[in-house]
């Protein structure tokens, strides 16, 4: 199966169910920019609880601006905010020293001009970290009906992580780095996984979404 996914920044944990699932992944490069979507947030949980961070982005063109086009702006210091964020959340954590020489580039060392620059790679890093090998390839058109590929580009998204009946939505609890303080939250951002789970979470990602659940909602 291919799939046909949104670009995302750290995306959650059911982006890369569908991922772990798929022969090839195809990252949605010409659709219309969308607010308040995956697209340049992500989830994570601190102390706290629940935290979401965005990457503050700027348009090339005043009206549609296509997602390829999207500037990171760098107005403030978001990348160091970002980067103190994900250590205040997961320093603590089992797996969270094993990664960092992995992520921490992607805030304190590069600068990317475009955001679906910037999420293809650190996707890319983290496929590798989870030891997932499957194409991640940009589109090279907008089609709204693709054909041949399973078309995941709004079924994953933040207003959706509470609908009960989402195909995607984990269910199987991990112990979170937190756990002695909140109730397991599922479906936060991949790194919530891989730094409590390490090496196993490639496995994880295969339990949480049966192959039957995945064909069921691509056809």
């Amino acid at each position: 199966m291919d799939v046909l996914l949104s670009t995302a920044y750290l995306p959650p944990v059911e982006y890369f169910a569908a991922m772990a699932q798929a022969d090839s992944v195809h990252v949605e490069a010409h659709e219309h920019y969308r607010k308040q979507s995956y697209r340049n947030r992500c989830v994570l949980l601190n102390v706290s609880g629940v935290l979401e961070l965005s990457v503050p982005v700027s348009k090339t063109l005043p009206n549609h601006c296509p997602v390829r086009d999207m500037r990171i702006a760098y107005r403030e210091s978001w990348q160091r905010n970002h980067w103190k964020s994900l250590e205040t959340s997961y320093s603590t954590s089992p797996y969270f020293l094993y990664y960092r020489d992995y992520l921490e580039p992607f805030y304190l060392s590069h600068k990317y001009a475009f955001l679906l620059d910037f999420n293809m790679e650190l996707t890319q890093t983290i496929c590798r970290l989870l030891r997932l090998s499957v194409p991640l390839l940009p589109t090279v058109a907008y089609e709204a009906r693709p054909d041949g590929l399973a078309d995941l580009r709004e079924r994953i998204h933040p207003k959706r992580r509470a609908e009960a009946d989402y195909p995607f939505r984990v269910v199987e609890p991990y112990t979170q780095v937190f756990s002695d303080k909140h109730a397991f939250v599922p479906n936060l951002s991949i790194v919530d996984l891989l730094c409590s789970q390490g090496p196993d979470s490639l496995a994880y990602l295969r339990r949480c979404c049966a192959s039957s659940v995945f064909l069921q909602i691509t056809v």
